[in-house]
């Protein structure tokens, strides 16, 4: 497994060992020792997610305030998605600012968002299935929205329009209100 420190260096991406033939593909999609030591902390997971999105789909950005706040190791196994996390800790020299990665079920990367961010996709391919586990159970009272187009994190997303949203992400906050 490979992992590599994003330009906001909590953010982490995982790139896992393949082992490919002709017969297909195996590999350890979590290894908790090991995901542990990239990480450099041990981490405990409690619920797993698994979500079906069309093209032009944008799931965002979503986080789970104190004291329910979610870290997410998020990968796609059906499909492609530009993932983002953007930093939302408001005493961070980062604050506003996003990290983003293509995952895909051919690339098979996977992306770690720690606590403190906000989470977002947008389905790139003409179906994708996102799976993430989260160190949180959901929490509906906890449960936030940043309006996903909000001009000061300045997210590039890709020109895939339009984007099919839910009222709930229609309808988010701007970052400077959370």
């Amino acid at each position: 497994m490979k992992a590599t420190r994003q330009h906001i260096p909590e953010v982490i991406l995982i790139e896992p060992q393949v082992f490919a033939d002709e017969r297909g593909f195996f590999f350890e999609s979590y290894h908790e020792t090991k995901f542990s030591e990239a990480i450099g902390k041990p981490i405990h997971f409690v619920q797993d997610n698994h979500s079906k999105s069309t093209k032009g789909v944008l799931r965002g950005l979503h986080y789970q305030s104190e004291p329910m706040a979610q870290s997410k190791l998020v990968r796609v196994t059906e499909g492609e998605i530009f993932d983002v996390a953007v930093d939302i800790r408001k005493n961070s020299p980062t604050f506003g600012k996003y990290v983003s990665a293509i995952l895909s079920a051919e690339n098979k990367h996977q992306l770690w968002i720690p606590e403190g961010f906000a989470h977002g996709f947008l389905t790139l391919s003409d179906t994708a299935e996102v799976l993430y586990k989260t160190t949180a159970f959901y929490s509906k009272e906890h449960d936030r929205s940043i309006l996903w187009n909000d001009k000061d994190m300045a997210i590039d997303w890709p020109n895939i329009a339009p984007f099919i949203l839910s009222a709930k992400d229609r309808n988010a906050l701007f970052l400077q209100q959370v």
